[in-house]
Formats: structure tokens, C-alpha cells, sequence
């Protein structure tokens, strides 16, 4: 190798090192380490949800556990709680500002969970800014590709640019297929599916008139396989891996990269009820009505190669900081799945 392209390498990794501790130092002096992005009561109807120990944990968001963002910009929707959440705010500890979308109100009777509230938006905006970054919150339904454009031009006119964007935005419908009313089929695809393609469709311009930048949606574990009981949730993820790829198809040369996050169950106000308690038993062929949250965790924990009943929205966000990092340059049209062991039972 020649004595340039040494001296230059060498120069441009001492360089990512004093940026990265920089980063870090200057996020652990603004913000708690250790600390978890989900502030929500970890409690079903007064029953504590366990926890995956430490050591089976990504555990709590702190700097510099994920890759470098400085100076990026990042759009999230879905971020008023749970995995958006995480993913806004891991963002924001490893450098980017962050915009967190999010409706922040009912979408559909099609919905097991409660929906998200302004408060909840705000406190992900709090947890952001809290990191020394800068960060603000935009009330828009993904469903309202008009919105979402307004909302794209918003960020570039505020913050100059778009480098990131991650479709999280999603609602979950249990009910058998053959009882399903229509809305339990149709708003379920309309939001999560939908959604996500305008989502791309009113972002990724901004990308393309720069010819650069990362798109991360969120698929699940339940759109890899059938799931009784919740096909339109599944049927909806599933189609988000076939947008997944043809978009890097299509934007690859742009130079965006494309890529989708498939959680595990993940403990989530979209999870945390006792339908999906209880689902998630039927599984192992337990059958009970109104579980305890214990009860599914000891019955589902060891079915996972990690031993553990279920995720915590901090597991999944540090995969989503690197695919939206320069490290993940040349990963595109892939599915990372971070599911503590439920992929080692799939093709």
C-alpha cells in the first residue's frame, strides 16, 4: 500500500475516534446514562411485565453504544412511544437531531392498543433534546401522503437537510380472519402498509435531490411467518419486505440505502395486553385466557435461544443507528432481524 494512502487512512481513523469521543463525552455530560427511553409503566393492569436481565439485554440507550451520527438528521415516525421512541432517541445519544412524527391520537377502531398521546410525543422530544440535540415533534397521520410531503419540506426548510428516515408507524388487529370487519383488514394495511410507502414516497425526494441518505422501516417477525389470529398485521409486514427491496432496487443509485428491522416481540403499549399475552402462549401450545404477564414470560422464554420471554424497545435501536450509519454503506435490501433468538427457528 502506498505511504499516502497509509498516512491517510491512519489519519481518517484518528480522526472518527476524536469525533466519536467527542460525541460521547459531550452526550454523558447533558443526559443520564443508563437510561430508558420507554417512561410507561412496565405493568399489566397491575402485574409487573418482567424484564430480560442485564446480560440479556442491549440495555438502556447511553452514548456511543451504536455508530457515529454527528451532524445527521433524522425523521421518525411512530416515535411517540415504544420502538420509535427508542430509535428517535438512540438517534439523538449517538449525535443526529431528531424530528419524531407521530399522529398522537386514535387511528382506528382496528386497534388493540391505546393509542399515543401528545404527551407521549412530548417526552420523546424531552429525551432528545435531553442528549444536547436538537429535536421537535410534528402531529401528521402517515395515511396523509400531503401531510407527510408538508412535513418533509418543514424539515429541509428547518434543518437543511434529510439524512435519515425510518417508517415505524404501525397498529395491530387480533381477530380471526373470517370475523374480521372490514376495518379490521383495511385500516391495518392502509396505516402500516401504506403508510410506509408514503412515507418513502413523500421523503426519499429530498434524499434523491441529494443523492444520498438511509430509509430503515420496520418490519416483524410476524410478517416472516403466518400468525394466527392477526393476519392483516402480518399480511401488512410482510408486504413491507417486498417495498423494502424494490425501493433499494429503485434508489440505489441515488446512493440511499434501504433496509428493514424485523423485532421479536417486544414489550410495547402495542404488545402489552393480554390478547397478545395470551397469543404469544397459544404459541407454545399453551392455551390461557387472560394470562399473567409472569405467565407468558415463563411459558415463552424457553422456546428463545437467549431464554428470554420477550425485548425491550432499547434491544432494537441500536441496529437502527447503525443502518442509518456511513458503517452500513453498503447494506441495502437486507433484513436485520433482532428478535433474541426467535430467528434461529425460521428459514
Amino acid at each position: 500500500m502506498p505511504a499516502y494512502n497509509i498516512f491517510r487512512r491512519g489519519m481518517l481513523k484518528g480522526t472518527a475516534r476524536m469525533t466519536a469521543l467527542a460525541v460521547m463525552n459531550r452526550a454523558k455530560a447533558q443526559a443520564p446514562a443508563g437510561q430508558r427511553s420507554d417512561t410507561d409503566p412496565r405493568d399489566l393492569r397491575g402485574q409487573p411485565v418482567p424484564e430480560p436481565p442485564d446480560d440479556k439485554s442491549a440495555g438502556p440507550i447511553r452514548p456511543g453504544r451504536g455508530s457515529v451520527l454527528t451532524g445527521k438528521v433524522a425523521v421518525v415516525t411512530g416515535a411517540a412511544r415504544g420502538i420509535g421512541r427508542a430509535i428517535a432517541v438512540e438517534m439523538a445519544a449517538n449525535g443526529a437531531d431528531v424530528v419524531a412524527l407521530d399522529i398522537a391520537g386514535p387511528v382506528s377502531t382496528a386497534s388493540n392498543a391505546a393509542p399515543a398521546t401528545p404527551e407521549d410525543l412530548a417526552e420523546t422530544v424531552r429525551q432528545i433534546i435531553a442528549y444536547g440535540r436538537r429535536g421537535e415533534s410534528i402531529r401528521a397521520d402517515i395515511r396523509d401522503i400531503a401531510a407527510l410531503r408538508a412535513a418533509a419540506d418543514h424539515v429541509e426548510q428547518t434543518y437543511g437537510k434529510i439524512d435519515i428516515v425510518v417508517a415505524d408507524a404501525a397498529i395491530q388487529r387480533w381477530k380471526l380472519l373470517l370475523e374480521m370487519d372490514d376495518s379490521d383488514w383495511l385500516d391495518v394495511i392502509d396505516n402500516n402498509l401504506n403508510g410506509t410507502a408514503n412515507t418513502i414516497r413523500a421523503f426519499a425526494p429530498k434524499m434523491v435531490a441529494r443523492k444520498q441518505g438511509r430509509i430503515i422501516v420496520l418490519s416483524s417477525m410476524q410478517g416472516k411467518h403466518g400468525t394466527k389470529d392477526g393476519s392483516s398485521y402480518a399480511a401488512s409486514k410482510w408486504g413491507i419486505l417486498g417495498l423494502m427491496k424494490s425501493a433499494a432496487l429503485e434508489l440505489g443509485e441515488y446512493n440511499i440505502t434501504v433496509n428493514a428491522l424485523i423485532p421479536g416481540l417486544v414489550d410495547t403499549p402495542l404488545t402489552r395486553y393480554e390478547k397478545r399475552l395470551s397469543e404469544s402462549m397459544s404459541e407454545q401450545g399453551q392455551k390461557m385466557q387472560n394470562p399473567t404477564p409472569q405467565q407468558a414470560w415463563d411459558a415463552r422464554a424457553p422456546t428463545a435461544a437467549l431464554k428470554v420471554g420477550w425485548l425491550q424497545p432499547d434491544d432494537i435501536s441500536p441496529a437502527a443507528v447503525f443502518l442509518a450509519s456511513d458503517a452500513a454503506a453498503m447494506v441495502t435490501g437486507a433484513e436485520y432481524e433482532v428478535t433474541g433468538g426467535d430467528s434461529a427457528k425460521s428459514a
